[in-house]
């Protein structure tokens, strides 16, 4: 990574801005613009991950090198986080929405402002930015969604196929642990406390909120664009990575949407693409500067003959739940789907093959019961580019899984997009799911996944409506698996997986299950693109940034994915430790640590037994001020409810000021 020191503007950055929102509240604003270049476009990120401490190194890397080049840089704390005003209670509510239109009004009128602006973000700002698109404001002129999806039911971090995910969880505890954070006294004064006491008390536990929308109810289709794509009517930049949780959909948004458009993919994790992780890193900040010069300052820049899609053929590597650096190229396609790609079926065989161009004749019942643990090997649904968190060797799993797989290829196979399997099957219990993996076997056996996909059979139908399965009647579904990009090589097989079950990136069925699947009538479709070799669409350069502020590091942080089986005490265990380290951000004097450690356990055979467990706590420090506090969620269940157990302790100095417990039963519903 290059740092740029020199830009074509001078910066004056404003530490802190309250913009007037709606219900008379004051949300704060970080603002990075040039000096003396008039009024300019601006750009606005908008997220409750606190511009003071939780973002700021990525902050000033990215928004201080577009505001070097000409843009008014905009890095906004959504309500109830940072020391923007009120008390943040859940994901994308409309307040949160009519507060970010607003935002963008009050930017507009600024002197420095000609009234053009841009959203971009990841996660978070890119779910935003779609959402406030489809609102129409009018200063709103183009976007860039990186890391986001359009339906925040089916392709979310909630809810995969119509399973609950191990996520879901983990993400609620994030957030649980985020608004227990104050404002800064520095920046608000006296009234830092009250602001506080406020979020500690008001917040809430988001988890029992969305354990109570198991189907995709009105909850989940607020916020979700492909409701009605026309909506949209500006220009969108749609980013994602091939480790990431949300690649599809940016090919979604490239099939639907109706105006100008670009879709990116490249190898990375949870990540903005200039810190790319899987690398290669690319120079993002060049792209984002083609793409509003475009947008926002009507400039010839050639980003409109791009390919619509620009996406990374991964070549073959062993399994590796870390990897620094995929090798491949870029490959494009001018349009969505592309006519070029072809699918390649397959029939799933008794003979537990994988038979190209007709199949076998022979129809053939097969059973599979997965064993509780199968899964441990899955790494998470999404990566956060914080290895070892992606899948590692699939003959771990493989062994309580249902295998097919080819003969070895006769040439080289590169997949573009989502490969899909029809199953005709039974289940022997109404509630049952099936997971299902694609996999390259390397010719000394290895085993690494290539995408998979997930369905809860009761949502075979309707995700709005899922109805239970009859035992032992036989029904034809279809499971997408997520769209990928990767190169098979000759020599190697694709292999295909299914089982009962994929803990703990997926929570299990309230029992164990058997299903019947029948081979001869079972099939696998892999969309299939040309091979073209010494293909390379374009060189995207490598990374830049800005300075970033100046740290003192106290404690390095540590990243670590355990794996325990107690044979004797018959406990299977994943332990997540996520160890932020602790820090000094010196200019500001404020010191920031975050320690996560997360538990998914189960005892072998017993469905009843299955526990995930996260922990929290956080620290800010200044001088004399001084706060921390502890967030735990258990989250367990039996064949009827889910049990959510959950505490929140909060100190300033060694005195605890708050302590709240929950105790919630919520129902299972069709999971």
């Amino acid at each position: 990574m290059k740092t740029i020191t020199e830009f074509p503007h001078e910066i004056i950055e404003e530490e802190n801005v309250f913009i007037p929102v709606t219900d008379g509240l004051h949300l704060a604003a970080r603002i990075w613009r040039p000096k003396d270049a008039g009024p300019v476009p601006a750009i606005l990120e908008y997220i409750p991950y606190r511009k003071r401490f939780g973002t700021t190194v990525r902050d000033e890397h990215t928004h201080k090198y577009l505001a070097g080049h000409g843009y008014a840089c905009v890095r906004l704390d959504i309500r109830g986080s940072g020391e923007s005003e009120g008390v943040l209670i859940d994901e994308y509510l409309p307040s949160e929405l009519h507060d970010g239109v607003a935002a963008l009004h009050w930017i507009a009128d600024q002197e420095w402002c000609d009234g053009n602006i841009g959203m971009m973000g990841i996660s978070w700002g890119g779910f935003n930015g779609l959402q406030i698109a489809a609102m129409q404001p009018e200063p709103l002129k183009a976007i860039v969604t990186i890391a986001s999806t359009d339906d925040r039911y089916s392709d979310d971090i909630h809810h995969m196929g119509g399973t609950l995910l191990g996520d879901n969880l983990s993400w609620s505890s994030v957030m649980f642990s985020y608004n227990t954070m104050p404002p800064d006294p520095a920046l608000v004064g006296e009234r830092w406390r009250d602001m506080w006491m406020e979020r500690l008390e008001g917040s809430g536990l988001w988890l029992k909120t969305w354990l109570q929308h198991q189907r995709r109810d009105a909850y989940w289709r607020h916020g979700s664009v492909c409701e009605d794509y026309s909506d949209i009517k500006i220009p969108v930049f749609a980013v994602s990575g091939w480790a990431d949780g949300y690649t599809n959909s940016v090919f979604r948004l490239m099939e639907n949407l109706d105006v100008p458009r670009k879709g990116l993919v490249g190898p990375w994790g949870h990540i903005y693409p200039h810190f790319g992780r899987p690398g290669p890193a690319i120079d993002f900040l060049g792209e984002l500067l083609r793409w509003w010069d475009k947008w926002l300052k009507g400039k010839d820049t050639g980003v409109e003959d791009d390919p619509m899609v620009c996406a990374w053929m991964q070549d073959s590597m062993p399994p590796n739940p870390e990897y620094d650096y995929r090798p491949g190229h870029w490959v494009g396609e001018d349009v969505w789907p592309s006519p070029r790609i072809r699918d390649l079926r397959y029939t799933i065989s008794p003979d537990r093959a994988l038979v190209p161009n007709g199949g076998s004749d022979e129809v053939k019942p097969m059973d599979v019961q997965s064993p509780v643990t199968l899964g441990l090997a899955a790494g998470k649904w999404c990566s956060y580019a914080n290895g070892p968190d992606l899948a590692g060797d699939q003959r771990i799993d493989d062994g309580g899984a249902l295998v097919f797989q080819t003969e070895p290829l006769e040439e080289d196979v590169e997949i573009l997009g989502a490969p899909e399997v029809e199953l005709e099957l039974a289940s022997d219990q109404p509630v049952a799911m099936v997971a299902v993996r694609l996999s390259d076997m390397r010719p000394d056996h290895q085993v690494t996944r290539i995408t998979y996909g997930l369905m809860n059979l009761t949502h075979r139908d309707s995700r709005q409506h899922p109805e239970p399965m009859e035992p032992g009647k036989r029904y034809r579904v279809k499971v997408p698996m997520n769209y990928i990009a990767q190169r098979v090589p000759k020599g190697h097989r694709i292999r295909l997986s299914v089982s009962t079950v994929y803990w703990p990136l997926a929570w299990t069925p309230p029992t164990d299950v058997k299903l019947t699947v029948w081979t001869g009538e079972s099939t696998l479709s892999v969309p299939a693109r040309p091979v073209k070799e010494n293909e390379e669409i374009r060189d995207f350069g490598a990374p830049v940034q800005a300075p970033g502020p100046a740290l003192t590091t106290f404690e390095v942080p540590e990243h670590r994915w355990l794996v325990r089986h107690d044979l004797g005490g018959q406990w299977a265990e994943l332990e997540v430790v996520d160890d932020r380290g602790r820090f000094r951000l010196d200019d500001i004097d404020l010191t920031v640590g975050s320690h996560a450690v997360e538990r998914y356990g189960v005892t072998p055979g017993d469905f009843t037994s299955v526990v995930g467990e996260t922990e929290w706590t956080r620290t800010l420090e200044r001088g004399d001020w001084s706060i921390h506090t502890r967030t735990k969620t258990r989250l367990t269940s039996d064949r009827e409810n889910f049990y959510l157990r959950a505490e929140l302790d909060a100190y300033e100095g060694d005195v605890r000021v708050k302590s709240l417990s929950w105790d919630e039963t919520i129902p299972r519903d069709h999971v």
